[in-house]
């Protein structure tokens, strides 16, 4: 087995950038939002080799594509998912489930006969979605609930008075019940005219948001969580029911392989308020940063490990593993019995049973593998 060439697929999602990824990969704008890269073995959007999805040729011959460690740690399918996100206005303010609880809607959803490409559809696999985001350029979002007493600060701060009721439960209430509270309240149809009254109020990164969604009830709720920004290589790790939401940058994200988002606003896609409330964690939580290791992020996922190469260093990648490449600056060539050159946006897979490669060039190159043993 040698290194396999891989058409990567574009998500055009309209919170994307129409000039940002084509910047990245040297390719022609469309005209129209590019909003994510995704190079994996997803079944949603596979990337291919000659025409093939990965999913299917993973499928054909696990053992030699994925390895004995991450079969047996995994099952037969690819753990991970890599994406490059070009955001350009504010996404979804959304959690991902547990295994548990993904396991369990899709099931009930499966039994419910809802096709998967339903729009109305929630859980489109049956697993989590703990995922990293490495910032390629400044990259900011919104991340876990900020500790109520603060949101209650700049509730006042705002000088709304509807706002204070809410104000006054977060400063009193325990921090669980006083967020469950408010977030109900903020994401009910009745609170419609306190939106009304608050977008004009608001300042920095919420006057954007709410500018980019006049009336949504995300708006609201946005207010209750910690705003982040990403300098480029700085990462940031999201586990199950932490709420977020990516405000603008590009980056690097690498995922658990699932497809599976929890919407409450933010959005035009399908919202599932009371799921999302069965499964978002109610306690104040900072921002998970990962401080890389040298040039390696490991969060706190077994499906995946990132790992940025500088080309102009050469490297022997590691045998057993099922690893993904993705040149975005320059020119990388993957040695083994024969060569491969991927140049600037090209990506390829490398699969378990191939020979040791070496990697050279000259760029930066991002490579991503299970966390397994890595």
């Amino acid at each position: 087995m040698v290194p396999l060439p891989l058409s990567t697929v574009i998500r055009p999602y309209d919170w994307g950038s129409r000039t940002a990824l084509p910047e990245l990969l040297g390719t022609e704008p469309t005209g129209r939002p590019q909003a994510e890269l995704w190079a994996g073995a997803h079944p949603a959007a596979p990337s291919s080799v000659d025409g093939t999805p990965l999913n299917v040729l993973i499928e054909r011959d696990p053992a030699r594509m994925l390895g004995a460690p991450s079969m047996a740690r995994f099952g037969p399918t690819l753990p991970y998912l890599l994406k490059v996100l070009a955001v350009e206005k504010p996404l979804s303010l959304q959690v991902h489930p547990t295994m548990a609880q993904a396991e369990a809607g899709f099931a009930a959803e499966e039994e419910r006969g809802i096709p998967l490409d339903d729009p109305a559809r929630t859980y489109k696999d049956p697993f989590h979605k703990p995922e990293m985001v490495c910032a390629l350029t400044d990259f900011h979002g919104l991340c876990g609930f900020r500790e109520p007493t603060a949101t209650a600060a700049l509730l006042d701060d705002l000088a709304v008075p509807e706002l204070r009721p809410w104000a006054g439960a977060l400063r009193t209430e325990p921090p669980a019940r006083a967020l469950r509270t408010v977030l109900t309240q903020m994401l009910d149809a009745s609170s419609a005219p306190i939106r009304k009254a608050v977008e004009p109020a608001l300042t920095g990164v919420y006057a954007d948001i709410a500018r980019a969604y006049p009336g949504d009830p995300g708006v609201l709720a946005a207010l209750l969580l910690n705003h982040v920004e990403l300098k480029p290589g700085e990462a940031l790790f999201l586990d199950a029911g932490v709420p977020h939401s990516y405000l603008g940058g590009l980056a690097i994200e690498v995922m658990a392989n699932s497809d599976n988002v929890l919407r409450c606003g933010l959005t035009g896609k399908h919202v599932d308020v009371p799921e999302l409330m069965r499964v978002v964690e109610f306690a104040p939580s900072a921002p998970a940063r990962v401080d890389p290791a040298g040039e390696l992020y490991r969060a706190g996922a077994d499906e995946f490990t990132l790992v940025r190469h500088d080309l102009a260093d050469a490297a022997d990648l590691p045998t057993g593993l099922p690893q993904t490449l993705l040149c975005l600056e320059g020119e990388a060539t993957l040695t083994t019995t024969g060569t491969l050159t991927l140049g600037r946006g090209e990506a390829a897979f490398v699969p378990a049973g191939a020979p040791a490669v070496h990697l050279t060039g000259k760029g930066t190159l991002y490579r991503v593998l299970p966390g397994i043993g890595s």
